[in-house]
């Protein structure tokens, strides 16, 4: 050791940090991005499970979603005008993360969190006020902005922001904020569907607007991080955050290397380039792959559809939304699982045990559906059995918070190097964004199509990931993110792609004078 600096078991550096105030604080208030993004997806599964707003906007929707239980259930809700209204933020959000990576690294982590706040106040607005389908769509493109600026630049906040033992605890505020927001949407929905007149979903999308709120007030106050200050010049003001955020004054060696770092980032002309580099191979090959596979858990068609998939099986209009409150719960209080054993056990191991069991509780819920709705799709299903299937989707939902809803975000936030950081986070959101608007837009046809197969599709999938992870993925906890180069030069297959000898961060402890 020397200097407060310690030998990790990466064998980099590993700098003074712990737990301040000051950095609980701004990672809080930085994670309530997270707020915008999951109260959206929660709510609009919700108003698209009410009658009066399905009466209003999709008519042919609402009369099949009225008939009897003799038609068959997996098409009553199948029409691709509604599920453009939903899926038209994530390609908006799509659109927008190229744009927010070039905010994110000229003007700063916060203003970007502050610009995806703003716009997405403006989508509430206009969603709260709506009368007629165009209304509704332009207002989620405005909210597929904010969630494109926020989805890009809270997760390279927090993971700039924390200590490294602590950055997988920090990060993954982000999805705890993601999984309160769809609680509180689902706890909305549920009161908004027994106003009488039938206005109720305006109030569930209006309110859209108070955690966007929260994040804009938020963003104005928080400082950028030491990474992005040094980034653009602000030298003496990112020493005096890294202070503030470590909790000592001994924060020169880790200081050094955040201007070594950023000195080499601002050689880099063309960064979108650069990415493409064989030495960046396994970190964008990683970074693409987690969220595209993150998608094909099939976990956003139950958030989504939660109550349109209650309905489908069953339940009656208040009882799928009771449903959904309950997954919603089970949702939240499984991120704090997260939360507690990210750092303590490690990204892989959580990975791998939560896979497994998405993976068996997919196969239960299909085969129950199966049994009850056959391939014709008619039929009642008990409530015994109903409620038995509630019990595997909410052990699908909590190895999905425990593992790749958390760490979806965190793993491809902490894996770059500065100098390409932004860009393979926009790569990142961009892969998430592209397969969340496939897979919503795609999921209620193919639900009418594939019939209970379509749960078997998705745990084909999950074998594949959860493989992709055991074979594929290091373990990055505890590394600091300017150290990260040893993880992939050490590892069986990547070691190949990455010389660490030519990269910053990537010498040997001992030339590191460690």
């Amino acid at each position: 050791m020397a200097g407060g600096v310690v030998v990790n078991a990466a064998g980099g550096k590993t700098y003074p940090g712990r737990m301040t105030p000051f950095v609980f604080f701004t990672c809080l208030v930085a994670s309530s991005g997270g707020l915008i993004f999951g109260y959206d997806i929660g709510i609009s599964g919700g108003v698209t499970s009410m009658a009066s707003f399905l009466k209003e906007f999709f008519p042919s929707v609402y009369a099949k979603a009225a008939a009897n239980k003799d038609t068959n259930q997996y098409c009553k809700f199948d029409s691709q005008l509604l599920t453009l209204f939903t899926s038209s933020l994530y390609l908006a959000a799509l659109a927008t993360s190229f744009v927010a990576a070039s905010v994110t690294r000229v003007f700063g982590r916060k203003w970007s969190m502050f610009c995806g706040g703003v716009t997405f106040l403006a989508g509430s607005a206009l969603n709260g006020a709506a009368t007629d389908v165009m209304m509704l769509i332009m207002g989620r493109i405005l909210l597929g902005v904010g969630v494109g600026f926020a989805n890009q630049s809270v997760p390279l906040y927090l993971s700039e922001m924390a200590p490294a033992k602590l950055r997988g605890m920090l990060n993954i505020g982000f999805q705890l904020m993601t999984t309160i927001g769809i609680l509180a949407a689902n706890l909305i929905n549920f009161w908004t569907a027994g106003i009488e007149g039938g206005w109720g979903w305006r109030i569930g999308l209006g309110l859209a607007g108070v955690p966007a709120l929260i994040i804009t007030l938020g963003a104005l106050v928080l400082p950028d991080t030491p990474n992005s200050l040094i980034a653009r010049g602000f030298n003496d003001d990112a020493k005096a955050v890294l202070v503030k955020i470590r909790g000592t004054d001994d924060v020169q060696d880790e200081y050094d290397d955040m201007v070594a770092a950023s000195e080499e980032a601002n050689a880099i002309e063309h960064p979108w380039r650069n990415i493409l580099e064989r030495r960046y191979r396994p970190q964008l090959t990683v970074a693409a792959l987690i969220p595209f596979f993150q998608q094909l858990t099939g976990i956003n068609v139950i958030m989504f559809y939660a109550p349109v998939l209650f309905l489908t099986i069953g339940f009656g209009d208040d009882a799928s939304l009771m449903a959904a409150v309950i997954t919603g719960l089970v949702n939240m209080f499984a991120t704090v699982v997260s939360i507690v054993c990210v750092d303590r056990l490690g990204r892989r191991a959580l990975f791998l045990q939560g896979g497994t069991q998405m993976f068996v509780s997919q196969i239960v819920v299909g085969t129950l559906i199966a049994l009850q709705f056959g391939t014709a799709g008619v039929g009642e299903m008990s409530r015994s059995n109903a409620w038995l299937l509630v019990l595997f989707i909410c052990l699908y939902v909590a190895g999905f918070a425990w593992s790749w809803g958390p760490l979806g975000w965190l793993v491809p936030s902490e894996v770059f190097a500065l100098e390409v950081r932004s860009a393979g986070q926009s790569i990142a959101v961009c892969v998430n964004m592209l397969l969340t608007f496939i897979i919503g837009q795609a999921f209620l046809s193919m639900l009418c199509s594939l019939k209970f197969g379509l749960f078997y599709f998705f745990a084909g999938w999950m074998f594949i990931m959860t493989t992709f992870i055991a074979l594929f993925l290091p373990e990055t906890k505890g590394v600091p993110i300017e150290e990260m180069n040893l993880v992939w030069s050490r590892h069986w297959f990547w070691g190949k792609y990455v010389n660490v000898d030519t990269q910053h961060g990537g010498a040997s402890p001992r030339s590191n004078g460690v």
